[in-house]
């Protein structure tokens, strides 16, 4: 099993898009600072994510989700969260 995962950053109101095949052990990456890409992210907080039964599965819907239309995919599928308090 595969996962397509997406951080979201409040304060840059940004997402780090990503995927894995151990989506427990990425994430203890993402949030211990090992990850370069998420280092510099402040207040970041995983918000999405999906499973996929191949590596080329998860590989063709990051892609997808890192367009524009994925990223407002993401922004839709979780404005109330994201306009939250």
């Amino acid at each position: 099993m595969f996962y397509v995962y997406a951080f979201y950053d409040r304060t840059k109101k940004i997402f780090y898009i990503g995927y894995t095949n151990n989506l427990r052990r990425r994430i203890r990456e993402h949030n211990s600072g090992k990850t370069h890409t998420t280092r510099k992210m402040s207040d970041k907080l995983l918000v999405y994510y999906e499973g996929c039964l191949s590596k080329q599965d998860a590989v063709d819907r990051e892609k997808q989700l890192k367009t524009g239309f994925g990223r407002g995919y993401l922004k839709r599928r979780l404005k109330n969260y994201l306009m939250g308090p």
